[in-house]
């Protein structure tokens, strides 16, 4: 077994540096999906930062653990990217607009971060600053926003909501080819008109 030191010297591009052994195997993580490696086992994310399985176990009690993390991040992820979309685009029709963009360009960007995050069950997925609530509270006010006369939010979100994740599962399942122009007038019919 390493120890702390050898540890943190150790790992894949020395990875592990910096003493924050969750965020450097969860980095890890993201770049084997990124590279559409299969392998997200706790074992292999343990080779990658170079410490051995069971340091992990601290952070990640099983793999589920490490899974649910994972799509964390890429809520989490999500919900920045919208976020700075909105303050682009100066709020409003436009914010909320540019907020339906940038998921299904998020979804088309990182095609295995965005499965992963939609295809985990995380009941308790409700701490501050959670990439999905974070997300899910920027597409109810933006509905507030751009489509003044709805009564109700939470119906008219789950409708914007569905049009891109519809919209980004179709291109991923490449049903239809990305085109981000097609995309801006498909979003825009729903996300506060076409522009």
């Amino acid at each position: 077994m390493k120890s702390g030191t050898d540890a943190k010297a150790a790992g894949k591009g020395g990875a592990y540096h910096h003493g924050d052994l969750r965020a450097a195997v969860i980095a890890a993580g993201l770049e084997r999906l990124a590279a559409g490696e299969d392998d997200l086992g706790l074992r292999a994310l343990a080779r990658d930062v170079g410490v051995s399985a069971t340091a992990l176990y601290r952070h990640f009690p099983d793999k589920e653990a490490l899974l649910d993390a994972l799509a964390d991040e890429g809520l989490r992820r999500l919900g920045a990217l919208q976020a700075q979309a909105w303050l682009k685009a100066g709020g409003g029709s436009a914010g909320f607009r540019a907020t339906g963009i940038a998921y299904v360009r998020f979804a088309h960007d990182e095609p295995a971060l965005f499965r992963l995050s939609f295809t985990r069950r995380m009941p308790d997925r409700k701490e501050e600053g959670d990439g999905g609530e974070v997300a899910y509270n920027l597409l109810r006010a933006g509905v507030g926003e751009a489509l003044p006369g709805v009564t109700n939010p939470d119906v008219a979100a789950l409708h914007a909501w569905s049009l891109v994740h519809g919209l980004a599962m179709l291109i991923l399942d490449r049903r239809i080819d990305w085109d981000e122009a097609m995309v801006a007038d498909v979003v825009g019919l729903t996300f506060g008109g076409v522009a």
